[in-house]
């Protein structure tokens, strides 16, 4: 069996429906994947695993390691050292780069699986947001985001795109198409992104095949009904429109 494959914390319907406790803790996390992206207890913050390293993006856009005792809702971390190589051209929007990499994976008949991207760039803008904790039950995402969600841009920058891709049958397990984070070539930024524009970049990609999901396992999580998470409200998330 290949061990390529993604660990993921809990499900994008449970989050957006605002189940926000945590599952496991970063130190956990990080013993099933050296690469990918996630947030924090209460929604403390956006998730950046890269090389080993869990980095908390603060509201303001700053940085810090997260520290191994930090609970973990919501998560996804790939455990691959089978990357292929690109490089990458100007991209003036997360919309082109997104339709770059999925016309990759298409070329490797890799649309119905899912896939780890890191794309590292010197970039001329970068959109992106964090956000403050806020911690309550059944209070959805979208709600809590429009208290605490704070927007930035990091201008003149180099650094690394953590790029996750799960195909649209998986939709609600997670967000369906690329869903991108962001931290500093210095590491000291980072966030959720919204929007780039990039100079010029190399692209690791990795096609994965197994998906572990570690659900929560305590009687709160069975009063959520996760049938009712609304798509649009996920999508809306996901592009800032809270």
């Amino acid at each position: 069996m290949s061990d390529k494959r993604i660990y993921q914390v809990s499900t994008l319907q449970a989050l957006s429906l605002g189940y926000t406790r945590p599952v496991v803790k970063v130190g956990e996390l990080l013993a099933h994947g050296h690469t990918g992206l996630g947030t924090f207890e209460g929604v403390n913050g956006e998730m950046i695993v890269l090389d080993g390293i869990c980095y908390q993006a603060k509201e303001d856009g700053s940085t810090v390691v997260a520290s191994a005792n930090e609970g973990v809702p919501f998560a996804s971390v790939a455990q691959t050292d089978d990357w292929i190589a690109f490089d990458i051209g100007k991209m003036e929007s997360i919309d082109a780069l997104k339709e770059w990499l999925t016309l990759k994976i298409e070329e490797g008949f890799g649309l119905n699986s899912m896939h780890i991207a890191r794309v590292d760039g010197v970039f001329r803008k970068v959109s992106a947001r964090s956000e403050l904790a806020y911690k309550a039950h059944h209070v959805e995402l979208k709600e809590m985001l429009s208290m605490t969600q704070k927007d930035f841009y990091f201008e003149h920058i180099d650094g690394t795109l953590v790029c996750v891709y799960y195909p649209d049958y998986m939709d609600g397990i997670n967000a369906s198409g690329w869903h991108l984070h962001f931290i500093s070539g210095d590491r000291k930024k980072g966030g959720h992104v919204f929007d780039v524009d990039m100079e010029t970049g190399r692209v690791m990609l990795s096609k994965i095949s197994l998906i572990e999901i570690q659900m929560p396992d305590e009687p709160a999580f069975d009063t959520y009904a996760l049938k009712g998470a609304s798509s649009a409200d996920i999508k809306a998330v996901e592009q800032g429109r809270t």
